[in-house]
């Protein structure tokens, strides 16, 4: 493990500013701040992928945990699921930290590794935003033409969904949102949809705090990166979040999906 260190004074305004127009989007939107956040580390600020993975899942922790709070004071979170996903993301995490530190986070092919995972999580996370309430209504459609899934089983597949998006969390950042919450409404299509997010941000709490403490111990965390996006990115989600009833939300979540194809595009195949 490295020892960090920071001088305040040299806080880049540029990433700060960056982080608060993430948190804005966020806060507009819900879109999680990883497939937006980290890809423009790697692509426009130049920071290499395992530093931009390994500092947003930390900066991920530090976020979800006060909206984790507030779905709970509203009773929005299912604890049960929650418990369920976290008992496959957490040790899914744990064992894919290890494969990167056996692989080594300086090397080419764990760059090279990181880049495509994450090119492939945002291509997933722009489908799902395109096409969430279609795969709503089809889930919810084929519940009713058939004999539900059992109690065990889906509580089964739970752990399995959550050890899948560990493993895309850990190596990318990105999952624990969109995909998160398109995977819990297939398997439980009637739960409430404000149940659906608070269970899905209360699961990402432990996921991404276990992940970046990971990443932090590989040295892979930059500590000045984290504080100069949490300055920007704290209020820009309060003032989001303010603004959210105010902007055409659909077009903007289209708009952002495109971006993400985009990028997701050119991450993959760079």
């Amino acid at each position: 493990m490295r020892a960090m260190s920071f001088d305040l004074s040299l806080i880049n305004p540029a990433l700060s500013l960056s982080g608060l127009v993430v948190g804005i989007i966020v806060g507009l939107t819900g879109v999680g701040g990883g497939s937006l956040m980290t890809p423009l580390l790697i692509l426009f600020f130049g920071f290499k992928p395992v530093t931009a993975v390994g500092t947003d899942l930390l900066y991920a922790a530090i976020t979800k945990a006060g909206g984790s709070w507030v779905h709970h004071k509203h009773g929005h979170v299912d604890w049960g699921i929650t418990r369920r996903m976290a008992m496959g993301s957490v040790p899914a995490a744990a064992v894919t930290l290890g494969v990167l530190a056996w692989l080594g986070v300086d090397g080419h092919g764990t760059s090279h590794l990181i880049s495509f995972s994450l090119g492939i999580a945002l291509l997933l996370t722009a489908t799902s935003i395109i096409f969430r309430q279609q795969l709503l209504d089809w889930a919810q459609r084929r519940q009713a033409g058939r004999e539900p899934l059992s109690e065990a089983k889906i509580a089964r597949l739970t752990v399995i969904m959550g050890a899948v998006v560990g493993v895309l969390v850990s190596v990318s950042s990105v999952g624990a949102g969109a995909l998160g919450v398109t995977a819990l409404t297939f398997l439980y299509p009637r739960l409430p949809a404000h149940r659906i997010v608070g269970s899905d941000v209360a699961h990402a709490v432990p996921l991404t705090l276990v992940a970046g403490i990971g990443h932090w111990w590989l040295g892979s965390v930059d500590m000045l990166l984290l504080v100069s996006l949490l300055i920007g990115s704290l209020p820009g989600i309060a003032i989001g979040s303010h603004l959210a009833s105010k902007v055409p939300e659909r077009l903007l979540r289209t708009f952002l999906a495109t971006i993400l194809m985009l990028v997701g595009g050119k991450l993959i195949f760079s």
